[in-house]
């Protein structure tokens, strides 16, 4: 267990707490969700940026990280989804998660036949994942009401989902090969 690691359990650790902050019924629960949501998203670049600094990087933490990510984004999606109740966020939202389950599939099924390396993170992924914590944690702090703020966390969301789209197509034409391939036995 290093700080990596530690940090990465911090940003499981942290969704029940953003759960409930969120349902809170306080008008400043929707900005202490978002702000937990905010340090979640934080604690995942500075513990990647901390495995590769200090040569920390381990398999439990290469294994934990991207499932951290995806819980924390999917809880955030599906609160948001129940919340605003619009095809401007529950489209982007089934684009993203839906994308996800694929990406993950394929990653696994090409680990499998020693390819993993053909499915790996681009520069692409980064941008996604700029766009979508800017989105969810302005829409987490803002109420469903139809302001500049929202519309701003809508459009992000969209481009986050447009990337997604984008980054998933690119997988899946560089798996492509292994995909139409029979295997011989």
């Amino acid at each position: 267990m290093n700080i990596p690691n530690l940090l990465t359990l911090l940003r499981v650790a942290l969704i029940p707490i953003f759960i409930l902050l969120f349902y809170l019924p306080f008008g400043w629960s929707y900005l202490a969700a978002s702000f937990v949501f905010l340090i979640a998203a934080l604690t995942d670049w500075l513990d990647g940026y901390l495995a590769r600094r200090l040569q920390q990087s381990t398999p439990f933490g290469a294994f934990l990280d991207p499932v951290a990510d995806k819980l924390m984004v999917a809880v955030a999606l599906v609160l948001l989804v129940e919340e605003h109740a619009n095809l401007w966020l529950s489209l982007p939202a089934t684009i993203i998660i839906g994308r996800e389950i694929v990406v993950s599939a394929l990653r696994e099924w090409m680990a499998e036949l020693g390819a993993r390396a053909q499915v790996a993170v681009s520069n692409l992924g980064k941008w996604k994942t700029a766009a979508q914590m800017t989105a969810l944690v302005i829409l987490l702090g803002n109420p469903p009401t139809m302001s500049a703020w929202v519309w701003l966390g809508y459009a992000l969301l969209v481009v986050a989902a447009a990337l997604t789209l984008w980054s998933m197509v690119a997988y899946l034409m560089a798996a492509w090969p292994h995909l139409t391939t029979e295997r011989r036995s």
